[in-house]
């Protein structure tokens, strides 16, 4: 559009819209190309997140250096639309670290045997000794416990309760969910991973466009069905005894013509792949990829939960475990997904019990704990955090407003991240992203407007409406024109009044007040 802009042209014009580049989707897409005007609101609101990003980050960066240097500060505070939240992010979750006080608890597991399988129960406190998360925090009451428990030779089922739980499988990666799943489970760096799907992209041609926010497919490439599970077993003969199991006439929730924004999920393309010139990375995260695609063709992952409940010395005691009844989907993911919901343990299964059964009782363990402090964010941690903003937001209102909306795109977290660890905002602590002394005083400097994620979400949302056409532009940009000004002269204004107001102080009492004061504002 630039260019066509810069030569002055004002003909017709017409898009191709690719979503992979094998020959056929190329072909296809030949066949299908769509009129200019269709695709012109998307320039537009590319346009308005460029200006916007711009005019914040040239002029506040220049605003809060230079007050910082007036406060003692040497250094560029670098201030930006995206990445001023993104530190936010990170320097909340260090100083949530840094101020957590461990509580201690204590829990006591009970080993139980019925019908010759072994089991083990959780003791249950009484309310009046239990904190929100119903720990219990009375050391007395705990021991009490254990004493009554130690005594008892049986326990009794009191009450039982059976549910069939039916799991879907999961969509199609877009990018962010596929980052966040390659950091947690290859150990992938976010802009890796986004190196390596672009990758399989452009140079093996193996996967489809991987810069989606979209998890979903358009129901139109149901047709392409038959030919992309042909091409799978051409490229990867192991798994055709998985192929062979598939349903191909099974219709997932991934299908949804609804729910298709301007790219679809991330799926293996219409024609045979060499895995063979691909890196072992590069592999890995193919293998994800096909994984997710495949779980479509296969039925509901289902089990039945079983919850018991049991009666022992007065004391109350709780059981349950799962019994897979349809492994599903499940089975393109050998050795993952098998964690019970604390997602700590694999969960146990429960023998057939029934109310009034009387169960042995073979060990009482007491354990004092301590609560943990939160985790800091990894890499995929914290784009999952930038995608799924809505979860730091309490408003009701706003909540809902921002449940599809976050910090940034999906093609810029990942560089966003990547340029923060570079200008040494934060730092790589192993897998772990910690907040440095440079994030901490920027935070501590800016306005709570430019640091709050919630802003630039609400501004995704006004981008996102350009890119509908219901905004223009311009009238998008002078909204951000007119912030800016206004911040400015704000914090200049201020800087002038503080400058003014104590002339007596000495050079280190000034520059102290000035800090103070510009963190107080």
């Amino acid at each position: 559009h630039e260019i066509l802009d810069l030569c002055g042209y004002r003909g017709p014009v017409q898009r191709l819209w690719l979503s992979a580049l094998n020959d056929a989707s190329i072909r296809k897409a030949l066949d299908a190309l769509r009129r200019g005007a269709e695709t012109l609101p998307l320039y537009h609101a590319a346009l308005a997140r460029s200006r916007a990003d711009w005019l914040v980050g040239m002029n506040l960066s220049r605003l809060f250096t230079l007050l910082g240097q007036r406060a003692g500060f040497q250094g560029v505070l670098s201030v930006g639309r995206v990445q001023t939240p993104t530190v936010q992010l990170v320097v909340q979750r260090d100083r949530e670290i840094a101020s957590f006080v461990p509580a201690p608890y204590w829990s006591i597991d009970v080993g139980l045997s019925a019908r010759d399988a072994s089991f083990t129960a959780h003791w249950l406190a009484p309310k009046g000794a239990v904190d929100e998360a119903d720990r219990c925090v009375q050391v007395i009451v705990a021991e009490r416990a254990a004493q009554n428990l130690h005594g008892a030779r049986e326990a009794h089922v009191t009450m039982l309760t059976t549910e069939r739980v039916r799991e879907p499988p999961p969509l199609p990666f877009d990018l962010s969910t596929l980052q966040e799943t390659c950091s947690r489970q290859l150990g992938l760096d976010v802009q890796e991973t986004l190196s390596i799907a672009q990758a399989l992209y452009e140079t093996h041609k193996a996967t489809t466009y991987p810069r989606t926010d979209c998890g979903y497919l358009p129901e139109s490439m149901l047709a392409d069905v038959p030919r992309v599970l042909d091409a799978l077993r051409a490229t990867d003969p192991s798994i055709a005894a998985l192929l062979a199991t598939l349903d191909r006439t099974l219709r997932s929730r991934a299908w949804n013509d609804s729910k298709v924004s301007a790219h679809h999920g991330i799926i293996p393309t219409l024609e045979p792949a060499n895995m063979r010139g691909m890196s072992e990375k590069e592999a890995a995260v193919y293998r994800l990829i096909r994984a997710h695609y495949l779980a479509q063709f296969l039925p509901a992952h289902e089990y039945d939960r079983t919850v018991a409940q049991l009666t022992c010395a007065s004391e109350t005691l709780r059981a349950s475990g799962k019994r897979i009844q349809v492994r599903g989907w499940r089975s393109v993911f050998p050795g993952a997904h098998e964690r019970d919901e604390d997602g700590d343990s694999p969960s146990q299964v429960l023998p057939a019990l029934t109310e009034g059964e009387r169960c042995g009782i073979s060990r009482v363990d007491i354990k004092a704990q301590k609560t943990q402090a939160p985790k800091p964010y990894t890499q995929g941690e914290l784009v999952k955090a930038m995608k799924c903003i809505a979860r730091f937001v309490s408003d009701p209102r706003l909540k809902e407003q921002l449940r599809e909306s976050g910090i940034g795109t999906e093609a810029t977290r990942g560089p966003t991240i990547q340029g923060l660890i570079a200008r040494g905002y934060l730092l790589k602590t192993g897998r772990a992203l910690r907040a440095s002394q440079s994030a901490q005083t920027l935070i501590d400097a800016v306005p709570p407007a430019v640091a709050d994620p919630v802003t630039t979400a609400v501004w995704e949302q006004a981008l996102d409406l350009v890119a509908q056409g219901r905004l223009s532009p311009d009238a998008f940009v002078r909204k951000q024109e007119e912030w800016v000004r206004q911040l400015v002269r704000d914090y200049m204004q201020r800087s002038i009044t503080l400058a003014t107001a104590r002339p007596a102080k000495s050079n280190t009492s000034a520059r102290r007040s000035r800090v103070s004061r510009s963190r107080s504002h």
